[in-house]
């Protein structure tokens, strides 16, 4: 069928004149795809590389909270993002970030009240209230954070595993979706209760499979794909919101339901009534595939007019300087023997297990039970590191670091050596933020100069040295992904058991705690 386009909007379906015509001899189109919850920051690049990239897979509109930034600098990181957006076809819709930092107790580089966030209200492009994380603070009814609620009517939530009565009451408050969902039997509960739920497939967090039978076609409008956290390696391999399509598809969902979890039910969660569909009074950002169920994008249109990449521009990215005591060997010891809280990784996935284990300090790594030493160290106000034990690793020998450590961003490690850990600590302190594997002498790295948190280099180099960093890891005996992992570590609101600049943190009891229970 044909449709007219006129001033970046579709007219109407059917035989139209145009000044300018495409014959596209037969080629399917679908409407542009939409992600419905990303941080961009996690891909490692910035706005404009993030851009390029997905927008070659069909990708023409994004739902981004830009916390990670934001945890960082605090309101110039939005105002970066915001500005960003500007100078790339994609849009960029933000969703201004609830919980900076993520919890009372975390002390990042800012702190955002909604007063800070009410003079975004109004921006063009603003569009929410990002993933409302701090769930204890809205049970409780925290008066800053009703504040917070109370700018937006959208508004999105961050409740792993929340049930009953305290759902209830977390919906009432006027959080209306979720993206961390696990199972199957949560994500049902809280549709039933009303929510969109956001089917998420991301780098670590790969959930698609497991929520996809909660899709059919009466709750397709209230189902969405969502990326989250998605390095750049895995965006130029698999893809983007494509990628999503393709798996429901080969894990049997229907095409068309995929492809309208892609884009008019992503649009109708935001109220986004000028996108979704080819339909008149739309805006015309739809691509062109190869077949439904390869869904290979060949081209993407943007408002009408094809996406044509301009090629790389150098960012212009704010400084933020890192203020980090690199720990010396004897700061990073512990002592003491017994049943210790080890940090179990969990593949596929970003909670972790609070496994309880006989620990003896003594002989800490355990290589034969793979458990390491991880490190935390504060970036912001030179007080530190705390310490803590991860299991999931699979290191061998050599030690990882970076500085994206969701969601306060101090610079994480984790090693089989406290020399090499100390090692690639001060490296990510020397590059100003990055990542890097150290082994002895042998040092791989990825500098991520804008604020710690993204590269300031073409996206097809960040995937190449994404590709050095992995394989030196490998050779170490690392984890898939193994920095995806450790960028969770320390992230204090999704259970069980975390790593902070204070030391052991229980994210159930909401509270620090020794590092050994008896």
């Amino acid at each position: 069928m044909d449709f007219a386009v006129k001033d970046g909007y579709i007219v109407g379906l059917g035989e139209y004149r145009g000044r300018k015509e495409y014959d596209l001899a037969g080629a399917r189109v679908v409407p542009g795809l939409i992600d419905a919850h990303v941080h961009i920051e996690s891909s490692l690049l910035t706005p404009v590389e993030y851009a390029r990239l997905v927008l070659a897979h069909g990708t023409t509109t994004v739902i981004a909270d830009p916390h990670e930034i934001a945890n960082v600098c605090g309101a110039p990181g939005i105002e970066y993002m915001i500005t960003e957006g500007t100078r790339t076809p994609l849009d960029i819709l933000i969703m201004l970030p609830s919980c900076v930092p993520a919890t009372p107790l975390d002390l990042g580089g800012a702190a955002l009240a909604a007063d800070d966030l009410a003079r975004f209200r109004e921006r063009e492009g603003v569009i929410g209230l990002a993933e409302v994380m701090n769930v204890p603070g809205v049970l409780a009814g925290d008066e800053d954070l009703r504040a917070k609620m109370a700018l937006f009517e959208v508004i999105d939530g961050h409740a792993p595993f929340l049930s009953g009565k305290d759902l209830n009451a977390y919906i009432y408050a006027g959080v209306r979706s979720d993206h961390e969902c696990t199972t199957l039997d949560e994500a049902r509960e809280k549709l039933l209760r009303g929510m969109y739920i956001m089917v998420r497939e991301g780098s670590t967090e790969r959930n698609l499979q497991e929520l996809l039978p909660l899709v059919n076609a009466c709750t397709t409008p209230r189902c969405c794909f969502a990326t989250d956290d998605r390095h750049a390696d895995m965006l130029a391999r698999e893809g983007h919101i494509d990628d999503c399509i393709r798996k429901a598809v080969g894990c049997g969902l229907e095409v068309e339901q995929a492809i309208r979890m892609a884009t008019l039910s992503a649009a109708d969660r935001f109220g986004l009534h000028d996108r979704g569909a080819l339909a008149p009074g739309r805006i015309a950002d739809f691509c062109i595939i190869d077949d439904p169920v390869r869904f290979r994008v060949l081209r993407t249109f943007k408002r009408g007019v094809e996406v044509v990449d301009a090629g790389y521009r150098p960012p212009v990215c704010p400084a933020v300087p890192l203020h980090a005591r690199v720990p010396e060997p004897r700061d990073i010891q512990i002592t003491g023997r017994g049943e210790a809280r080890v940090i179990g990784i969990v593949p596929g996935q970003i909670m972790t297990l609070d496994l309880r284990c006989p620990v003896d300090a003594a002989v800490i790594p355990d290589i034969d039970r793979d458990i390491l030493k991880a490190v935390v160290t504060d970036r912001y106000r030179a007080s530190g590191s705390g310490v803590g034990l991860v299991h999931g690793f699979g290191l061998q020998k050599g030690a990882l670091a970076g500085s994206v450590s969701h969601d306060s961003h101090n610079i994480v490690a984790v090693g089989t050596d406290d020399v090499d850990i100390v090692h690639a600590v001060g490296e990510v302190a020397r590059l100003g933020g990055g990542l890097v594997v150290a082994s002895g002498g042998d040092v791989t790295a990825l500098p991520l100069e804008c604020a710690g948190l993204m590269s300031v280099l073409p996206y097809d180099e960040v995937v190449r040295r994404l590709a050095a960093l992995e394989e030196h890891a490998r050779r170490l005996g690392a984890v898939e992904n193994p920095f995806m992992y450790l960028s969770f570590l320390a992230l204090t609101v999704i259970p069980e058991v975390r790593v902070t600049e204070r030391g052991v943190f229980d994210v159930r009891a909401f509270a620090d705690v020794p590092l050994f229970c008896r």
